[in-house]
């Protein structure tokens, strides 16, 4: 293959510059982490609880529970909403190891479902086939940054009094549009919803931080305690609990970020529409759908590379400096720790295609058009 030339100037790709993005907010990050320093409030101190406030008015909800990472904000909604051994939770069997781990881990029964190939979000007629008497959850993941079909699957919780845990970690920020044409953040829909704040993520701190949300007063009121250890009261503890805090000085970074949450993912959606326009025409490439009413917000942007040239294009980034992605090289249903004998192969037709032919490209609100020029030349050139 001809070799595409990087530019003398052009600046090294990454798959996400968190470096170039500190710079925007290099004086309010280290202003704040002075205030944490001098205060020594380095717990629950007030760069949280004005997070707390702030994500709150941001997302449109009630509640919002800090904690430490995205997969402790999946449990503690799980404990919060009392699940029980056996409890069947269904969820998508595209997605990362984290959402289906957090139900195992608590002795529920995990019940993979196949996905839709255009957006690769959960597939809704699978979810109905999957429902038992044993049913008691379902976990949509909003995946890659694309809102699942929430309004559906609110009706076939409600039909069968099931709870929805939104798993959040890929698209906060984004709106989720309804039949009536009124607009919702995801992540506030379900009964209960669960963000991760890790660096990668298009709100990111520098470190490990998550975050659960609900509408629900008493839920809300268990999630506090569960949080802290089962305590409501100090060394009184009314149930069984965790240590999972979000700490002061990610949620100095969170704050200053927040404000140019709706920036970043603007910045992530131009770049998104640059790499389709680029890459158009090719019958060998699908670029990313976006789900009509939907607001995608490209925590990845993904493409499915259809004449078995996936790996491939992988090696000629790997020669030419282009960092990527394979999101995901296994289905969940395969993996040793998630395997079921119930489970049939017809079942995941589209899964077991998909981790065949996705590969995701450098996306971050500082890409520029020379990288995006790049890339895409280099995927014409193989693809």
């Amino acid at each position: 293959m001809e070799q595409v030339k990087y530019s003398t100037y052009m600046k090294k790709i990454q798959m996400v510059d968190l470096q170039g993005q500190y710079e925007r907010i290099k004086n309010d990050v280290q202003a704040s982490f002075e205030e944490v320093l001098n205060t020594t409030a380095f717990i629950n101190g007030p760069q949280v609880q004005a997070f707390q406030k702030e994500l709150e008015n941001y997302m449109g909800v009630k509640h919002v529970i800090p904690c430490a990472n995205g997969t402790d904000a999946l449990q503690i909604a799980m404990m919060g909403l009392g699940l029980k051994e056996g409890d069947e939770v269904i969820t998508a069997d595209f997605t990362f190891a984290a959402t289906v781990e957090v139900i195992a881990l608590l002795k529920l029964t995990p019940v993979l479902v196949d996905v839709y190939d255009d957006t690769f979000d959960i597939n809704i007629e699978a979810i109905e086939k999957a429902i038992t008497p044993r049913t008691k959850a379902i976990v949509p993941v909003h995946l890659f940054g694309q809102p699942a079909n929430m309004e559906a699957i609110m009706a076939l919780a409600k039909k069968h009094n099931l709870f929805v845990i939104e798993d959040n970690a890929q698209a906060i920020g984004a709106d989720y549009t309804f039949a009536d044409g009124h607009k919702q953040k995801v992540g506030t829909i379900g009964h209960v919803g669960a963000t991760s704040f890790f660096p990668s993520k298009n709100l990111g701190c520098y470190g490990d931080g998550g975050a659960i949300f609900t509408n629900d007063d008493d839920l809300a009121y268990t999630l506090r305690g569960i949080v802290n250890h089962g305590m409501y009261v100090r060394y009184h503890h009314d149930v069984v609990g965790v240590n999972s805090r979000l700490d002061s000085l990610q949620a100095a970074v969170l704050r200053a970020k927040l404000p140019h949450l709706n920036d970043y993912n603007a910045r992530r959606r131009e770049a998104a529409r640059k790499y389709t326009e680029a890459l158009k025409g090719n019958p060998h490439i699908i670029t990313p759908v976006i789900a009509k009413g939907n607001d995608h917000v490209f925590h990845q942007y993904t493409l499915r590379i259809t004449n078995g040239k996936r790996d491939e294009l992988a090696k000629v980034f790997g020669e030419n400096g282009v960092p990527f992605g394979i999101y995901y090289p296994i289905p969940l249903h395969a993996q040793k720790a998630y395997t079921r004998s119930s489970y049939n192969e017809a079942d995941f037709g589209v899964t077991n295609k998909l981790v065949q032919e996705v590969i995701s490209l450098p996306m971050h609100t500082e890409l520029d058009d020379e990288q995006i020029a790049f890339i895409t030349e280099l995927i014409k050139k193989t693809v």
